[in-house]
């Protein structure tokens, strides 16, 4: 069984070379192709991913379960996700984008729907932790396809826009989710997305490829005349060879110095978003009186604040010759102002609250963009998703150890204290979590891409 899984998903072979007339034409196609397919694709898996937030009240008064019991199924399903993420990477770099990313929606939908249809707070623990590793297989793929069908010097432009797929995605998982389950009840929040992700799979394996080679075009770097002076130095290859597993994982990954401080820097920035993604609905109806629908419209503002600057700095990354974490340092800044305006803002005057999350989901998505695209950077492209999934691990570390630790928190200072007490020391656990970030940021400030 495992040869025959191995022999579906795995790389497609080279095709003779299309006609020289034919090339520029068939390329234009492909690459808008790939691009719009794993978009849209990776828009429909965070409907199935983020929906869980908008409904934890609901589930809370349903089910009876309690903010630590939620908390403990968004911790499973974060540490699987980066551990899937990390593992799928290194394998999807030998795999064919199409197969791997279809197979991600179609087993994240069966997942969901199983969860809906399910009150058992131990299946949900195992249910979530499945559609985790479903998830994980999703965005590593992009990693190959953009490697090999965009060159160096427009990745970080392409990057940037493909990236907004995250918060186009996120932000209508709140509010179709919210949605469902005013017409269907909490479980609708799970049917709907899981239907819609079924749809895509079907999607993706119509328009998705592999490599140019598949296709019979030429490496993007020749189609781009963008190689790096040390390919123009040591031969212009056509021929690309996948790499070994230890080469791959010990040679690219596990040696590599660049990689372990984006990672450790990645780890804090996912505390700090997913702090909000993962608690905005219930800390806003908590603590700031806002009601069902108010919790998913914070979901669609904390993601679609971060449309317009994933675009710009994405774009301003290539223009400053790739020094992305000097621009991630600074986006680090507005994010803590933000997190105090929630502190200090008294219930009554929830816009204000809303702007503050509109402010976090605009600044904190420019980092979690560009930590990845350095970490691309700084990997062979025979190691992009392996290198993009090394780093997406220790960020869901980090959304894991703030699920767990804050669900845990908030349950034991709310029945003490009082659940505004509970929530603020969350908060400035956060505000600290940002500028250990910003700390490891500045070291990254003048690293660029190398060859």
């Amino acid at each position: 069984m495992f040869v025959a899984v191995r022999k579906f998903f795995r790389s497609a072979p080279h095709r003779p070379p299309l006609p020289a007339d034919k090339v520029a034409h068939a390329y234009r196609m492909c690459r808008f192709n790939v691009f719009q397919a794993s978009f849209f694709g990776y828009c429909a898996s965070y409907l199935c991913r983020s929906n869980l937030a908008v409904v934890a009240k609901e589930m809370q008064g349903t089910l009876h379960y309690t903010a630590d019991m939620i908390g403990n199924i968004m911790a499973v399903t974060a540490i699987a996700y980066g551990l899937s993420k990390f593992l799928m990477g290194g394998v999807s770099d030998r795999c064919n984008p199409r197969k791997f990313m279809a197979a991600s929606l179609f087993f994240t939908a069966l997942a969901n729907f199983a969860f809906g249809a399910s009150d058992n707070y131990h299946t949900h623990l195992v249910l979530w932790g499945l559609n985790g590793v479903a998830q994980g297989m999703c965005g590593p793929p992009f990693s190959r396809i953009l490697t090999h069908w965009f060159s160096p010097r427009e990745r970080g432009t392409v990057s940037g826009t493909w990236n907004i797929s995250h918060n186009i995605g996120g932000g209508l998982a709140g509010v179709i989710a919210a949605f469902a389950a005013g017409h269907w009840g909490w479980s609708g929040a799970f049917f709907v997305p899981g239907v819609i992700n079924l749809i895509f799979t079907f999607y993706l394996l119509y328009f998705l490829r592999d490599t140019p080679q598949s296709e019979g075009l030429p490496p993007v770097e020749e189609y781009r005349n963008d190689y790096t002076d040390y390919e123009l130095q040591h031969g212009k290859q056509t021929r690309e060879e996948e790499l070994g597993t230890r080469d791959l994982f010990v040679n690219y990954i596990f040696k590599n110095k660049l990689l372990w401080l984006f990672a450790a820097a990645n780890f804090f920035v996912y505390v700090v978003r997913y702090g909000m993604l993962d608690w905005a609905p219930l800390y806003l109806s908590a603590v700031k009186g806002a009601n069902l629908t108010g919790g998913g419209v914070a979901l669609l503002v904390l993601e679609f604040g971060g449309i317009p600057s994933t675009l710009l700095m994405g774009w301003l990354s290539d223009k400053i010759g790739g020094r992305r974490g000097l621009l991630s340092f600074l986006c680090m800044w507005p994010i803590v102002i933000a997190f105090l305006i929630l502190i200090f803002n008294p219930p009554g005057y929830l816009w204000i609250d809303m702007g503050a999350l509109m402010m976090i989901g605009c600044f904190i998505y420019p980092p979690v963009l560009l930590l990845t695209l350095s970490a691309i950077d700084s990997a062979s492209k025979k190691a992009a998703g392996a290198a993009a999934g090394f780093i997406g691990l220790w960020g869901y570390i980090g959304r894991t150890a703030q699920a767990k630790g804050f669900g845990e928190l908030v349950a034991h200072y709310s029945e003490a204290k009082g659940a505004v007490f509970a929530w603020e020391c969350v908060l400035w656990i956060i505000v600290g979590c940002a500028l250990v970030g910003m700390t490891l940021l500045f070291f990254t400030r003048n690293i660029r891409p190398k060859a």
